[in-house]
């Protein structure tokens, strides 16, 4: 289907469902919620939902049937569900009885399916990052503002009762004026290998899942999983785990968007398919509250590594006896996926956030625990911790029903500013350049080639169109 005719059709057929969904929804009215992308992430987005009152599981929607099959197969073995199934989402967008969709594709198809959602009238959930590159975000924040539907980005630390606890404290002055943060993202990533092309698997559509990237011969290092590595569809470790941490950076040093980007890395230790970095350090400069300059650093590092701050040792989670065979050092990485191109099972990794200021410091590990260290002697300060579930899925649940497109806890708009630090770290380490950004225009200044790459390109169809509020 055309672009054209699928928007004229599904903005047709969402009327209706755009009227429905802007009234307020009863506590007993049924709200059926389609999950798109089941390989990896979109199955906790199926665990999430599952038990939330009032909401029906009703479609899987995956362009890889394999895939599918065996995520239909696992929910009714596991629980008895039964949805229905789809390979394409612009079928599901014309659909009246699918409310909501909840996305966790690969990164180069969020920002396209979310515009594409919000023209047929659905609610939405998108997946970190929410874009590809720093231009579509900006037409999906547009989008989102223009059709009026309630969309949740995938931070689910800005559900979490520990970190809303931590970013209360900094805000009211527990370390005083907070002047830089530190972003950490240590991670076991194992060689991905050389993968030949070969014939695209029975089952897989791969012009859907190729999307709006370029075609490639298909092989397994552009496929499942490892296509975080590539460029047409990914954005490195920075833009996976390193996105939740970058927007904890910039929330709790309170600021938007930067006015100078450095990045230096490289991809170290294995000669291999990956494009991306598995090593990068990106400083950020910002203009913060009366043209006090503030300061943020990022770093991936991809494989063995140091603890920091505690984070990523048994004793920041609260202490406690570690489990049966685990090693004290390991802080959250037993619920990491068994992938061989993924996390090394078992492996510690340092995953968190470090804020200084004139008072003290304070150390936010993952998503659900923080400790603070105040005064010239780092004297213990408060801290909570506190695991964190479903709240993300909740609360955007809840916005549903009540209509308050205001009221999610990750705003798309909160999503978009720290996704654009991502694209503006990976285009400084591509172009090897220092960027002078404006924060009004979200343009690179006097930097064509830079712009170029931020705004990236699409293969029709699957065109982002720009969205004009």
């Amino acid at each position: 289907m055309e672009r054209r005719e699928f928007l004229k059709a599904g903005v047709a057929a969402g009327l209706a469902t755009a009227a429905s969904a802007n009234k307020v929804l009863g506590a007993n009215d049924r709200i059926r919620v389609a999950v798109v992308g089941l390989n990896g992430r979109g199955w906790n987005h199926v665990e999430g939902y599952r038990t939330i009152p009032g909401v029906e599981i009703a479609f899987f929607c995956d362009c890889d049937e394999n895939v599918l099959r065996r995520r239909v197969a696992q929910a009714d073995k596991t629980w008895g569900l039964k949805p229905e199934t789809e390979v394409d989402i612009r079928k599901l967008l014309e659909r009246k009885d699918v409310d909501a969709v909840s996305i966790a594709t690969p990164n180069h198809w969020h920002s396209l399916m979310g515009i594409w959602a919000a023209q047929a009238g659905k609610d939405f959930y998108i997946e970190k990052p929410c874009s590809h590159n720093l231009w579509e975000g900006r037409q999906l924040v547009n989008a989102v503002k223009k059709y009026k539907v309630v969309c949740q980005h995938g931070s689910q630390s800005r559900s979490s009762p520990a970190i809303l606890e931590a970013m209360s404290n900094m805000k009211n002055g527990l370390i005083g004026d907070v002047y830089m943060t530190r972003g950490l993202c240590f991670k076991w990533r194992d060689t991905i290998g050389h993968a030949k092309p070969e014939p695209v698997p029975p089952g897989v559509h791969y012009d859907l899942w190729t999307g709006p990237a370029p075609m490639r011969p298909f092989t397994q290092n552009r496929f499942h999983y490892n296509w975080h590595w590539i460029w047409d569809t990914g954005n490195g470790d920075l833009g996976n785990q390193g996105i939740h941490e970058v927007d904890l950076s910039r929330w709790g040093l309170g600021v938007t968007l930067p006015t100078k980007v450095t990045a230096i890395g490289g991809h170290f230790l294995f000669d291999d398919d990956q494009q991306t970095p598995n090593m990068i350090s990106v400083a950020y400069e910002f203009d913060g509250p009366n043209q006090k300059k503030k300061m943020m650093t990022f770093e991936v590092r991809g494989w063995i590594t140091n603890h920091e701050a505690e984070i990523g040792t048994r004793s920041f989670s609260g202490g406690g006896v570690p489990a049966a065979g685990m090693k004290p050092a390991v802080f959250m990485q037993e619920a990491q996926p068994k992938r061989p191109t993924g996390p090394a099972s078992g492996k510690p990794g340092t995953i968190g956030n470090l804020y200084y200021g004139s008072k003290g410091y304070l150390a936010i590990a993952d998503y659900d625990s923080y400790k603070s260290f105040l005064g010239d002697h780092n004297e213990p300060g408060p801290e909570k911790h506190q695991k964190l579930t479903n709240e993300n899925f909740v609360n955007f649940i809840d916005c549903m029903r009540s209509r308050n497109v205001d009221g999610v806890n990750a705003p798309i708009l909160e999503g978009h500013l720290s996704a654009a630090l991502v694209h503006l770290g990976n285009a400084s380490y591509r172009l090897g350049r220092t960027l002078n950004f404006d924060p009004e225009k979200e343009m690179v200044i006097g930097d064509k080639e830079a712009n170029e790459l931020l705004h990236g390109t699409y293969r029709a169809p699957y065109v982002v169109p720009e969205i004009k509020v």
